[in-house]
């Protein structure tokens, strides 16, 4: 069973870290399943993020679990997260898309919706 992975919560939300707490699960368990991230959660590929040493990173936890990273590119860069690409396309001085993932649009969720057999929202 596929299993799409809807990630809207701030990454300060314990429901952010419940999400990778799953995709983990379904990982170990060789599950099918994908993730997007969109709205607030977006803020979790945003690479200037500082995060004390005594706290786990939610983004480099999620760098670790070697999946794809999808993020909207819409919501991103609403938020004051680029990409190289989007940041000359739209003359922003830098980048700062947190490495492993990628900004794509929300016809890639439309995608995944429609193909996934279960959908579930953090």
């Amino acid at each position: 069973m596929s299993t799409l992975l809807l990630i809207t919560a701030t990454p300060s939300s314990i429901h952010a870290w419940h999400a990778l707490g799953l995709a983990q699960a379904l990982k170990a368990k060789n599950v099918d399943f994908r993730v997007f991230f969109y709205q607030d959660a977006v803020a979790v590929a945003n690479s200037l993020q500082w995060v004390p040493d005594d706290q786990r990173n939610l983004t480099v936890e999620w760098q670790k679990l070697s999946v794809r990273l999808p993020v909207c590119v819409s919501a991103a860069l609403a938020r004051g997260i680029t990409d190289q690409e989007n940041a000359q396309r739209h003359q922003i001085h830098t980048h700062n898309l947190a490495q492993g993932f990628e900004l794509v649009g929300l016809g890639e969720l439309a995608d995944a919706v429609q193909s996934t057999e279960r959908l579930i929202q953090f």
